[in-house]
């Protein structure tokens, strides 16, 4: 995927994102391309993942790092609910605060998962030399085909993000100059997140006890205990730390763009108007960011509720699992408004261009929406490219629910989602019709009836 989809996407990304610098990024692309209806909904899909993925991931792994090494919070206890939300909300305070103040804090959580992946791989090499790998075999990071299936929407969903910078774009000195090498350290900063501390987990944990963030966690364990001896508790306890601001400050991150994303469509007139307004002093979209806060929170209230009961549990799993996907189905929008750009504004001065030409933006944008729709096709109807290639596939054993329960609660779950935005974007009826568009280069301006 490296290869055949973040390299392409990577040069899409830098070549509209130094073009179109309008605050708004993947939004305004899309109405740019196919309309504002078609970028209000882009844009739904790409801001409502964010809140859900803080209140009902990142808060959740946060709090396993936490119970496992500093000390022990009880699930569904008053610390578990107290804890999940503080953390909620202090990255919602993170995306509030002006990029022109703040920037620090997002710059410290990169430089923290730099060190939490530097000194944990470190660990593993001289855990390694003293007490040897945990058989490990190339076979174990060549995926079969139901691997394939399964983690192709994971995958997907981990790298994408080159754009978000673009919800903010005006927030740049240059971003003409920014947008593309900071796509490229970006992508190749991504890709190696990813691959060395699997790599890593691999090398010291049987293969059929690594889980997500559960094998992460064990193989920090494991390795600390086995290297550092007394001083493991210490030093688990400083790595936790790190690991939570870094976490904290990653779910900032992405509130900070998707939020201002939708924020431009609301005062452009594809949302509900009330949200687009920006604070006069912070320069940031505080009602946007307030609304991500208390959707995360319920979502994460509900999510503790809910999974104290297996047969809630499940259900639950299925919500989220979408909820998460939605970001992908963005990009069916967003990959292919790419392309028609270059033929509806292809007089822009694009200050980087693909360096293929034509025929490169041609095979990057349908390599990039076949991965996109491949991975949110798996997500929504899983086991159906399982059959037709196949693949062994016990679904309920999978999901814990029926395939009738899942499509209820997948397809509806979406379908929630984009009547949000339609009611949104029929509330910004006046707005609408009041707006002018700005013209881009020679273009004369127009009055939007």
């Amino acid at each position: 995927l490296a290869v055949v989809f973040v390299a392409p996407y990577m040069l899409l990304i830098a070549e509209v994102g130094s073009a179109f610098t309008q605050e708004g990024g993947p939004y305004e692309w899309t109405k740019m391309a196919f309309g504002r209806i078609h970028g209000a909904i882009a844009s739904i899909l790409y801001w409502i993942t964010n809140p859900l993925w803080v209140g009902g991931s990142l808060a959740f792994i946060a709090h396993d790092a936490w119970s496992a090494n500093v000390f022990k919070i009880g699930t569904a206890s008053v610390g578990d609910y107290a804890f999940k939300l503080i953390f909620i909300w202090i990255s919602i305070g993170v995306a509030i605060i002006s990029l022109r103040y703040g920037k620090q804090i997002p710059n410290l959580g990169a430089v923290l998962r730099g060190v939490v992946l530097g000194f944990f791989s470190l660990t593993v090499i001289i855990y390694g030399f003293k007490h040897g790998a945990a058989g490990f075999q190339w076979g174990h990071i060549s995926p079969t085909r139901a691997v394939f299936f399964g983690l192709v929407p994971v995958l997907l969903f981990n790298y994408v993000g080159f754009e978000l910078q673009n919800g903010a774009a005006e927030e740049m000195e240059n971003p003409q100059r920014d947008v593309p090498l900071s796509i490229l350290r970006s992508g190749i900063t991504g890709v190696l997140m990813y691959v060395i501390p699997i790599f890593c987990i691999l090398l010291v944990l049987p293969a059929s006890k690594v889980t997500s963030i559960g094998g992460f966690i064990d193989a920090v364990t494991l390795t600390f205990h086995g290297v550092y001896g007394g001083a493991a508790h210490a030093l688990l306890v400083l790595m936790t730390l790190c690991f939570v601001i870094a976490l904290i400050t990653s779910g900032a991150v992405w509130m900070i763009g998707s939020d201002r994303i939708q924020a431009v469509a609301a005062y452009d007139g594809a949302f509900f108007p009330f949200f687009g307004v920006f604070n006069r002093k912070l320069g940031t979209p505080v009602r946007v960011n307030v609304m991500s806060g208390i959707a995360s929170s319920i979502f994460c209230i509900a999510a503790i509720s809910l999974l104290k009961s297996q047969s809630t549990a499940n259900a639950f799993t299925v919500v989220l699992d979408i909820a998460i996907s939605t970001t992908l189905l963005s990009y069916l929008w967003i990959f292919p408004a790419v392309l028609k750009l270059r033929y509806s504004h292809g007089h822009v001065q694009r200050p980087y261009v693909h360096p293929w030409g034509m025929a490169g933006i041609w095979v990057s944008t349908i390599l990039t929406t076949f991965w996109i729709a491949l991975g949110s096709f798996e997500a929504i109807f899983p086991d159906v490219l399982e059959k037709i290639f196949g693949v062994s596939y016990g679904f309920k054993g999978s999901w814990g629910v029926s395939r009738g329960e899942f499509e209820l609660l997948t397809l509806g779950t979406l379908a929630i989602i984009v009547a949000f935005a339609v009611v949104g974007y029929w509330a910004g009826t006046a707005v609408r019709s009041q707006t002018v568009d700005i013209p881009l280069e020679g273009e004369a301006a127009t009055v939007t009836a």
